[in-house]
């Protein structure tokens, strides 16, 4: 069996923001030429997300509001956490968008569903994190 494993790395210039990194996973895939297997992709900091879904602007906004609904940012006095940080709400939204996905590799290609691409999520930017890219297969 064969693997591959590559680190990613992202800077935000905002707090929040939502990237598609599905050509970066593609990129990843082709190098390791692996044709059948899995390939996992998650982030690296416990303020960040890598999840799946649709790249459509309008979704991307109401996952911010949704969001910010469940976990607002301010008042930053609202979190046990934000003693020395102002950062728990980032915390909990990444636990609610997810620390991973696998995705199938069949025939040399991600094999997804309609509409569906990787995605980047940053909840605490604008410094630089990492998303490890571990593929194993054939």
């Amino acid at each position: 069996m064969k693997h591959y494993r590559k680190e990613l790395w992202f800077e935000m210039p905002s707090r929040r923001g939502l990237l598609n990194i599905t050509p970066q996973i593609e990129s990843c895939l082709q190098e390791s030429k692996i044709r059948e297997g899995l390939l996992l992709c998650n982030a690296m900091h416990i303020t960040a997300s890598v999840f799946i879904n649709d790249d459509e602007p309008g979704l991307h906004a109401d996952f911010e509001q949704f969001l910010e609904r469940l976990a607002p940012e301010k008042p930053h006095s609202q979190y046990r956490h934000n003693t020395y940080e102002d950062n728990a709400d980032a915390h909990l939204k990444r636990t609610i968008m997810g620390r991973e996905v696998v995705v199938a590799v069949t025939q040399g290609t991600l094999d997804f569903g309609p509409w569906e691409q990787i995605f980047y999520g940053e909840f605490d930017g604008q410094r630089r994190k990492r998303v490890l890219v571990k593929i194993i297969g054939e």
